[in-house]
């Protein structure tokens, strides 16, 4: 068994899986409500909320886990990118508990975990039958627009990242602008569902250009000026045609991205990962992308695409298999390191 600790961002959460990546518990806490009334994450707030919840949650986890301190075989931790107050924590946790159990340390960076999530099993999902290394993985979230070659545990080619604002972080932006609510993601997708994708003429920033960057800042800018130039009295009438539209863009830029890398390697294996995978128009275009191209698409279910411990605890897997630990020395970093990428 494994033990993962995930505090990268606002979510604390700790699971465990077995040697088969099977997970056997995954407990999690939500900060929204903390994070509300100032309308995003607010990182001194989430790192306090963190060390206040994480060993219950632990303690939670091996209890539903059946698992003893003797049945761990190692603590895998989120140790970068993300917030540093809220790594920190997670950090901490770990090497407290290595010590006082006698048990190593996985260290794993958040967006690996990402890319490995569509390969965990339950007891209502199991990736589709015939998905393996290689894969082409587009991990999407509040602070990651990325795609990479999976080649296998430890083996991750960077294609293309975004230039500036994440897609996760647009969304939430775009919600600030309409005043939506937070969690913007979530508030933009469910008001899209009645507008109308067409009604405005959202730039799609890079979709043509002869690489596999993103970059989201010159659509913010666009869906502002559209708000500002509208009559506040009639803001309110066209709310769900901007939230469709702006939706729209974000999700035609991603699939364009996705499908132009999986052809020009010839991969015939996709997953898309991370908070915004969850968006019900990125799911769905996904699919429909995916069955024209003859495309294997793995999916996670929500629990395995926000920020959560089981995709920690099997990437920590992979690792101790293959004997990379970390030791007292693991310290948090709020970017990736360049080896966690191949060059090429």
């Amino acid at each position: 068994m494994i033990l993962g600790l995930e505090t990268s961002c606002d979510d604390t959460s700790v699971a465990i899986v077995d040697g088969a990546g099977h997970v056997l518990a995954q407990v999690s806490a939500n900060q929204d409500t903390q994070h509300r009334p100032f309308g995003g994450v607010v990182p001194e707030v989430a790192s306090r909320q963190h060390t206040e919840n994480l060993i219950p949650i632990i303690e939670q986890a091996m209890s539903e886990a059946k698992a003893s301190w003797s049945s761990i075989e190692a603590i895998a931790v989120t140790s970068r990118p993300g917030l540093i107050g809220s790594l920190l924590v997670g950090v901490v946790t770990a090497k407290a508990l290595s010590m006082a159990k006698k048990i190593p340390i996985v260290d794993v960076n958040h967006i690996e975990g990402h890319l490995l999530a569509s390969l965990l099993r339950d007891s209502t999902y199991a990736p589709p039958d015939g998905f393996d290394f290689p894969y082409v993985g587009l991990a999407v979230s509040g602070g990651h627009s990325h795609l990479f070659e999976v080649r296998g545990p430890g083996k991750y080619r960077l294609l293309g990242k975004t230039i500036d604002d994440a897609a996760g972080e647009a969304f939430d932006k775009f919600a600030k602008m309409l005043r939506l609510g937070f969690p913007g993601g979530v508030a933009v997708d469910r008001l899209a569902q009645t507008g109308n994708p067409k009604a405005y003429k959202f730039p799609r920033p890079l979709i043509h250009e002869n690489n596999l960057d993103f970059s989201f800042s010159g659509l913010k800018t666009a869906a502002l000026r559209e708000i500002e130039k509208t009559p506040p009295a009639e803001l309110d009438s066209r709310k769900a045609d901007l939230a469709a539209s702006y939706q729209e863009a974000i999700v035609d830029v991603l699939i364009n991205k996705l499908v132009k890398a999986a052809r020009g390697l010839n991969i015939k294996r996709w997953t898309i990962t991370g908070g915004v995978s969850a968006n019900s128009s990125l799911r769905s275009q996904a699919e429909a992308a995916a069955k024209k191209e003859g495309a294997l698409l793995a999916m996670p279910p929500l629990r395995y695409c926000t920020d959560n411990a089981a995709m920690i605890a099997y990437a920590g897997l992979l690792k101790f298999r293959a004997g990379l630990v970390a030791d007292q020395e693991l310290s948090p970093s709020s970017s990736s390191l360049p080896d966690d990428w191949l060059n090429s």
